[in-house]
């Protein structure tokens, strides 16, 4: 890599790892940046912390809050109003707590029998119903493609195609490293059909095992390793050849990884820094 990665924190890597203890890791490590989710056990962003203590929290380890995670099935025309309902809630906590991104998170559902034009139809008309929200909010729409073949947005570059198309400029994409491998886009095809502008934040994770039956899946996401089998220096290297220069944050989903010793998961993360910035 030419320019080392600014690395952030999913909160994904240790669930049970309560906030201020998350936030410690992150300053240990010299990490700058951090993600919250709302789909962790119990549903609580914050972890039962008042906004203002997560602020201080972050202001006190020079850490910035990225993104919180998700508004889930965003691009399905029938259930607009709960995601814009889950947008509204979530954009009111980012203000308090000083985070100004939303992740967006597509349908990923083999019950999906939608055509692929409707898909796409129905993608750009979520991309504009939630654009005022976002607006009104100082916030930006961080669209994730998914790589798993049930998932009704794989593509990087279909992703950027719908925001274009939407006419709405609060959208970025995430480059996720797990799902590009396992997705449509070539880097090829993504160097070619992206520009860094497109990009609004990256997601690293890892895989060791050999591909099972059916593909990989979320559980086979590790940190990153020399061991790594789905390229994510190269993808890294890309992505600084595009002049990227946000946040790269870990989001291991594996239960390897989250059962972890805080000393165990420090260690481990650092190695995979080490290893990314070399």
């Amino acid at each position: 890599m030419n320019a080392r990665p600014r690395f952030a924190l999913n909160k994904i890597v240790s669930p049970a790892l309560p906030l201020d203890r998350f936030f410690e890791l992150a300053r240990r490590l010299d990490i700058s940046g951090v993600e919250l989710r709302n789909d962790l056990p119990g549903g609580q962003v914050l972890d039962g912390l008042p906004p203002a203590r997560v602020r201080d929290l972050a202001a006190a380890g020079g850490v910035e809050i990225v993104s919180i995670n998700a508004v889930q099935r965003f691009n399905l025309a029938s259930g607009l109003a709960a995601s814009a309902k889950t947008l509204g809630d979530l954009a009111r906590l980012g203000g308090e707590i000083g985070c100004r991104g939303i992740v967006l998170v597509p349908v990923n559902d083999r019950a999906d029998h939608r055509s692929p034009e409707e898909i796409f139809r129905e993608t750009v008309l979520a991309l504009q119903a939630l654009a005022p929200g976002l607006e009104r909010s100082g916030m930006v729409g961080l669209v994730e493609p998914l790589g798993f073949p049930e998932c009704s947005l794989r593509s990087k570059i279909e992703a950027a195609r719908a925001i274009r198309e939407s006419g709405a400029r609060c959208y970025k994409i995430v480059w996720d490293t797990f799902h590009h491998a396992i997705g449509p886009d070539s880097l090829e095809t993504t160097a070619k059909g992206l520009e860094v502008s497109d990009i609004g934040l990256v997601h690293l994770s890892g895989v060791e095992a050999g591909e099972p039956e059916g593909g990989y899946r979320d559980g086979d996401r590790v940190l990153v390793t020399g061991r790594d089998r789905i390229d994510n220096p190269g993808q890294l290297r890309l992505l600084d050849s595009l002049g990227y220069r946000g946040f790269c944050s870990f989001e291991p989903f594996s239960e390897a990884v989250q059962a972890l010793s805080f000393s165990d998961l420090e260690v481990s993360i650092q190695g995979s820094i080490d290893y990314l910035a070399d």
